[in-house]
């Protein structure tokens, strides 16, 4: 113990505990106590439960980098408790535990972005809103929540933005003694690391006009998601007119112009969630012509209750 003592008592041993210290706090931050939910939640935005039959690269594609993060869970699964104990792991994400149940989604819908009740509340409405249509195919379920998450960002009620996935701040102490320890010969290194800096700077130069341009294509998704949902619900009332057979020619003809609109819509959500640089022109493109379509059924839905008006009167 006096030996003990006399170590800690020097400089030496002074840095050694710290270490230790900081060591421990990177183990207990990094995640090493953590479920086998909020382990996987740490690098990805899928997880996927044993069992649970599901494309977890396709699903992943579908989110893209949202800060939006969802469980499949198996059935009776306690989905209170993945919420809870994913608070660190999903920490500034909308983080949504399912469960497969006979004809609908268990859920417990829960948001790590805001501490506000009342927006949280929101958040958690809206998120899962439509995917109970879609319980035996999960991606498609994804895709609305997608659409979902798009219009909370619109609506500011999620903040914008790429989520990010960054090291602890133990982590970047660790790093900065270890580069500490090595100061001497990072001076040997210098000439190679001043080049290897103007590499990254232009590197890092593409990356930031790739993620303008991907930011610009997001915008123009949400704008024609928006177009969609304004539609929809006209959609709805034509629909139950064809049903009693009571439809025309030009309300069929919506009809059908509106389902072929989100089914190519549905298609190009992946490839825009996936696209690189030298894809995004001609994604926007075929965004924009898909939004000059919503705008000609906006035409078309006007003239309609134009006509249903003075069919009125």
């Amino acid at each position: 113990m006096r030996r003990l003592g006399r170590f800690f008592s020097t400089l030496f041993g002074i840095a050694v505990l710290g270490c230790s210290v900081l060591a421990g706090w990177a183990l207990w931050t990094g995640g090493v106590f953590d479920g086998a939910v909020a382990k996987e939640l740490r690098g990805s935005s899928v997880y996927i439960a044993p069992g649970v039959e599901l494309d977890e690269a396709a699903a992943e594609r579908i989110i893209g980098n949202r800060r939006l993060t969802v469980a499949f869970l198996e059935p009776g699964a306690d989905l209170r408790e993945a919420c809870h104990s994913t608070s660190n792991a999903a920490n500034g994400t909308v983080m949504v535990p399912l469960s497969r149940e006979a004809d609908e989604y268990d859920r417990y819908p829960c948001t790590h972005t805001t501490e506000d009740i009342g927006t949280g509340m929101v958040i958690e409405s809206m998120i899962v809103r439509g995917i109970d249509q879609f319980r035996d195919e999960p991606l498609e379920a994804l895709k609305v929540m997608a659409v979902n998450y798009d219009q909370l960002v619109k609506a500011e009620v999620v903040p914008d933005g790429a989520r990010t996935i960054s090291p602890s701040l133990p982590r970047y102490l660790i790093a900065a003694a270890a580069i500490g320890a090595v100061v001497a010969g990072a001076a040997v290194l210098y000439f190679g690391a001043r080049k290897a800096g103007k590499l990254e700077a232009r590197r890092r130069e593409r990356l930031d006009a790739a993620d303008d341009a991907r930011t610009l294509l997001g915008a123009s998704a949400a704008v024609l998601a928006q177009q969609i949902i304004d539609l929809d619900s006209r959609y709805a009332r034509l629909r139950r007119g064809v049903k009693t057979g009571m439809a025309t020619s030009e309300q069929r003809q919506f009809l059908n112009k509106y389902r072929k609109l989100v089914a190519d819509y549905t298609e190009l959500l992946p490839e825009i969630t996936t696209a690189d640089e030298s894809r995004t022109a001609d994604l926007a493109g075929k965004i924009e012509a898909l939004i000059d379509r919503s705008r000609a059924l906006a035409r078309l839905d006007r003239r309609l209750q134009q006509r249903t008006g003075r069919s009125a009167r």
